[in-house]
């Protein structure tokens, strides 16, 4: 397999919101995050950046996304051989243009803590993880405390 990511195609819908998540400032944030982390950042089409090498342990994720840019620890053949947490991720970008970017941030955090009280995951009952497909981002199927394992 080549470890080479394929640059996908814009369509007019991404033209959009990859305008909004820079007008939004998103974008611009999470370029200067994966920036000050180490990572290099790559175009990966669709208006969105790959920023792989992330040096800092937070957020404990395989791969988080503000605005426009996903990032993470790993390097781009991890990606490579997991395209459908790409598209997970790719997904939080439209998120990100929907709820006018930056101001997505604490929208997020307060559904972790809920999703936190009901389930003690921070993915099981957070909108924003379910609306991405839980399972393309490796997540388990939602539960609550309450509920027998």
């Amino acid at each position: 397999m080549s470890s080479e990511l394929v640059l996908l195609p814009q369509t007019p819908w991404t033209r959009v919101r990859t305008v909004l998540n820079w007008i939004n400032l998103s974008t611009v944030l999470g370029l200067a995050i994966a920036r000050i982390g180490g990572a290099t950042i790559v175009r990966r089409g669709r208006g969105t950046y790959l920023a792989t090498g992330y040096r800092f342990g937070f957020p404990v994720a395989s791969a988080f996304t503000i605005g426009s840019v996903i990032t993470s620890k790993h390097d781009v053949e991890y990606f490579v051989e997991r395209p459908v947490l790409l598209q997970h991720e790719d997904r939080h970008c439209t998120q990100y243009a929907f709820v006018l970017g930056v101001a997505m941030l604490p929208f997020y955090f307060l559904c972790v803590g809920i999703s936190y009280a009901i389930a003690g995951d921070h993915s099981s009952y957070n909108p924003f993880e379910r609306l991405a497909n839980l399972a393309d981002g490796n997540y388990p199927p939602p539960r609550t405390r309450f509920s027998r394992r």
